[in-house]
């Protein structure tokens, strides 16, 4: 007898990225694909002695169950943390410890969603999440975005016209886009969580990610000079990208009432975050050694978007557009079919497979209305050699009849 599985799962698909992984164990393939961090800028000595610390210091803590909100001094180290980029207000007790940012936005759906409310979310933006509200039941509206990110003013116009229950954005270097929103924009987003009585949920993976300048306040900590701005907003938060994926240690900043709502349900999923890991992950961040691992991998990964975008510029032309990233992991391009070559992203992926170079193609980026000439790649895990040699076959798998 064949299972009879929940009506929900009618709603997702399997993750095209992860689909396209099982291509990429092809001997001598260049991946742009992935979206993670590279493996060797990890510090890893950093966190042997911060394992060891918690181990150490307060081993019956690291190593038993442990209050589903999280480990209290790594959210007191979180919240410091925070406060070093200008989040000066907040609390311990703001915030909840999840297992991964990937957590936060499932308890999000979990605690807000029901079938057929109308989400905002960018287009295109972080495909998981695509995949997390439609797995709820929402009905997800895409707001277009330009080389400086969400256009606010298209951004009001849907609220108004469909009242969603949130809006998501990744104003910081956004997956897949790399957009920088502006501090004026961001203000204009909190003006009109006011205006409106709309949630804001800013999603904050990459913002430490950045290659020169810092980037404006995020939404949070600007949140303090738009008054009732604070009570509209989630803030999640992640070590993913800038520590280890591994430690799974992410954060969800947000109203009492929610973070209470997000507490009940997170028991229901797993309990808690690994004690061992967010005892690890507070002993390194009391370590002071976080500005130093910033530093490195900022230096490393500035290094390789300049690389990419100049040998896109040179290999490429005129057959692809972008904006060189100021931070971030990713580079979002779009085929412009100038001299006459391929515009469908899909199909260049196709020849770049066969030509031993892999990207992910942008449409299961949109939630809607995708636009199919656009691709993501992530310069983040390939070294200036390879950069250079992969952008190379990708300009001959564009050529190619």
């Amino acid at each position: 007898m064949p299972i009879a599985f929940a009506d929900r799962l009618n709603n997702v698909e399997t993750s095209a990225i992860r689909e396209l992984f099982k291509l990429l164990g092809k001997p001598g393939i260049i991946s742009f694909a992935g979206g993670f961090p590279d493996s060797a800028l990890f510090d890893v000595d950093g966190i042997r002695i911060a394992a060891n610390a918690a181990l150490t210091h307060e081993p019956g803590a690291a190593l038993q169950y442990g209050a589903t909100e999280g480990y209290q001094p790594l959210r007191e180290e979180i919240a410091r943390f925070m406060g070093n980029k200008g989040c000066t207000d907040l609390a311990p007790e703001q915030l909840i410890v999840t297992t991964g940012s990937q957590q936060a936005l499932d308890l999000l759906g979990k605690t807000l969603i029901s079938p057929g409310d109308k989400v905002i979310v960018e287009g295109p933006t972080f495909l998981a999440t695509i995949q997390c509200f439609k797995l709820y039941g929402a009905e997800l509206i895409s707001a277009p975005v330009d080389g400086d990110g969400v256009q606010t003013d298209a951004l009001e116009r849907l609220i108004e016209e469909h009242h969603p229950k949130f809006v998501y954005l990744i104003p910081t270097f956004g997956n897949p886009s790399g957009a920088l929103l502006p501090e004026e924009r961001r203000r204009k987003v909190l003006a009109m969580a006011v205006k409106h009585q709309t949630l804001i949920v800013e999603d904050d993976p990459y913002g430490d990610l950045y290659f020169d300048a810092p980037p404006p306040p995020s939404l949070l900590a600007l949140s303090a000079s738009v008054p009732g701005s604070r009570e509209l907003l989630v803030h999640c938060g992640s070590l993913s990208k800038v520590l280890s994926p591994g430690l799974r240690v992410g954060w969800m900043v947000g109203p009492a009432e929610l973070l209470s709502k997000a507490t009940m349900c997170k028991q229901f999923s797993d309990a808690h975050t690994s004690t061992f890991a967010q005892a690890t992950a507070a002993h390194y961040l009391k370590s002071g050694r976080m500005q130093g691992t910033l530093e490195r991998v900022r230096k490393v990964y500035a290094e390789r978007a300049r690389a990419m975008g100049e040998a896109l510029r040179r290999e490429l032309g005129a057959a692809v557009e972008f904006v060189q990233p100021a931070g971030g992991l990713f580079i979002w391009a779009r085929l412009t079919g100038q001299t006459g070559l391929l515009t469908d992203g899909a199909e260049l992926a196709k020849r770049a497979i066969e030509n031993n170079v892999a990207f992910v193609p942008g449409a299961p980026f949109y939630a809607s209305n995708p636009d199919l000439s656009t691709l993501r790649l992530s310069f983040a895990t390939v070294g200036l050699d390879k950069i250079e040699e992969g952008i190379q076959r990708l300009g001959a798998s564009l050529q190619q009849a």
